[in-house]
């Protein structure tokens, strides 16, 4: 990430500074109107921030502090080619300064759009390099990669199948257009891990004719796939207003867990983040409860805008705790606001993003019967001896997460990548040392022996998340993720804040410095 000419401002820490700061909540018509202006003037910006005549800015999202400072961010093409990896927010503040955040600084240029490889060769290529059963390659579409190196004209393909545990597979493969070599692939499918099986009694948002429909969270529906891998299957329904019995065996209790997380979820961006939703213009996303067969896992995809639950090792543990769907409607969050590719470094970014809002929303939810911790996925018992999935404050206990950033941590899965950066926030929010927090006890290192004090959770979380929607780009790694928060944290509380050098001293702890 590379950021051009941020302005750090005064340096006081008080709170109207941070309510300053802090995006105001728009409705869905005050988003419209806003990416309707925005987009009107944006062959204006485009000049003024310097781009050529071949590109122009498309706007993907709007965020209003309340000091009057404006963040847009924007798409860009390059003679009518979507460009990748050449996404940039423009922040304008309420004088007119202007300041960008680019995801490169190269020039975007190629010799020629004209294709020495064919699309049906880039397909052919693109299916030849996975690994997945059933497999089918989409119209690939011609493109600017930019998100490594030189631009390049490239073809996009998307492959389309299914995963070995049974997720759906949505890879994304791009072709030098030129030479036929694949320059890059991600999957685009991110997997996480009423009378509620995990949250005991809890209040849901429903219709008056007693559908699983969240009337005032943007018309959230909750679906039952009843085995299915496909469609919304069915919309659940009932003769009452009370939904499941707590049982894994009762239908309607994984789809009370799907729906009571969707609407805490839903809340935590409003109340806490001042987010309408997760594209922010006030429109739900949907859950599907009950996909496959024994699936054990969970998985957010753009393509339908839906978060999906498995049911568990023999169907008796269905992946629908608080922290998971709060992790799995984060991803929508991410893929609506920086667009963290899901692979290297910015993948392990995607993953922890969705572990530090999943978190927050547990504890946001002060739910005694799943009070808040930093141990992800702990409910859902998806290992079958009690353990979590991941732990925040030393991630290496899992067996595979790095505690530290190294430059051979882009290599890892992205479940694994995203150690040092849940490491991060728990150092950030707690600092370093034994803890004990609503009953779990925890013991975090640092990779310099330093020791941290945290600056509270609150802080940490509403930082990281300015960051993401301000700051972060879709190439975003360890190193800009570190400019991006400390950019936040600048902007909420001052560039000479205990706050700022706390973000600071934390990075610093995981190795990025």
């Amino acid at each position: 990430m590379i950021v051009v000419g941020v302005q750090t401002g005064s340096a006081s820490a008080d709170a109207q500074r941070e309510a300053g700061a802090t995006a105001l909540v728009l409705t869905g018509t005050q988003r419209a109107a806003a990416v309707q202006e925005a987009q009107a003037g944006a062959a204006a910006t485009a000049r003024a921030i310097g781009l050529s005549g071949q590109e122009k800015l498309v706007v993907r999202d709007v965020v209003k502090d309340a000091d009057g400072t404006v963040h847009t961010r924007y798409e860009r093409t390059y003679e009518g080619l979507p460009v990748l990896g050449g996404d940039l927010v423009v922040h304008q503040k309420k004088s007119g300064a202007r300041a960008t955040t680019k995801a490169t600084n190269a020039r975007i240029s190629v010799p020629s759009t004209a294709a020495q490889v064919s699309d049906a060769t880039a397909k052919k290529a693109a299916l030849a390099s996975g690994a997945h059963a059933s497999e089918s390659a989409s119209t690939a579409r011609k493109v600017v990669w930019a998100a490594t190196g030189k631009p390049t004209l490239a073809w996009e393909t998307t492959v389309t199948g299914t995963q070995s545990d049974g997720t759906p597979s949505e890879r994304h493969v791009i072709t030098d257009a030129t030479t036929g070599k694949e320059l890059y692939s991600y999957e685009a499918i991110e997997t996480g891990t009423g009378n509620s099986q995990y949250s005991g009694q809890v209040t849901l948002g429903t219709a008056p004719s007693y559908t699983l429909t969240d009337s005032t969270r943007g018309g959230h529906k909750t679906y039952d796939l009843n085995g299915g891998t496909n469609g919304t299957g069915s919309l659940f329904t009932n003769s009452t207003d009370t939904w499941g019995n707590g049982l894994a065996t009762n239908r309607e209790t994984a789809a009370a867990d799907a729906h009571y997380g969707a609407a805490l979820t839903w809340d935590f961006y409003k109340n806490e983040l001042g987010r309408n939703g997760i594209r922010g213009d006030g429109v739900a996303a949907y859950s599907r409860v009950h996909y496959g067969n024994a699936y054990v896992n969970a998985f957010w995809s753009d393509t339908c805008f839906c978060m999906t639950y498995g049911d568990g090792a023999g169907n008796t543990k269905p992946l629908t705790s608080i922290d998971v769907a709060g992790h799995e409607m984060t991803h929508g969050l991410t893929a609506s606001t920086a667009g963290l590719r899901y692979s290297k470094e910015s993948g392990g970014l995607n993953e922890a993003t969705s572990d530090i809002l999943g978190t927050s929303v547990e504890f946001y939810a002060a739910n005694a019967t799943d009070a808040g911790d930093y141990l992800i996925g702990e409910k859902i018992d998806i290992r079958g001896n009690g353990t979590p999935l991941r732990y925040m404050d030393k991630p290496s206990r899992d067996g595979n997460s790095a505690d530290y950033w190294s430059n051979s941590v882009g290599r890892l899965d992205v479940h694994y990548s995203s150690g040092p950066a849940n490491h991060f926030f728990y150092l950030l929010s707690e600092g370093s040392g034994t803890k004990t927090i609503n009953g779990v006890t925890y013991n975090s290192p640092t990779s310099d022996g330093s020791t941290l004090t945290g600056i509270g959770r609150t802080k940490a979380y509403k930082i990281w998340y300015k960051a993401l929607s301000t700051y972060m780009t879709s190439s975003t790694t360890y190193a800009g993720a570190r400019t991006a928060t400390l950019s936040a944290a600048t902007d909420l509380y001052g560039a000479t804040s205990p706050e700022y050098a706390a973000v600071a001293k934390a990075w610093t702890a995981i190795n990025v410095k």
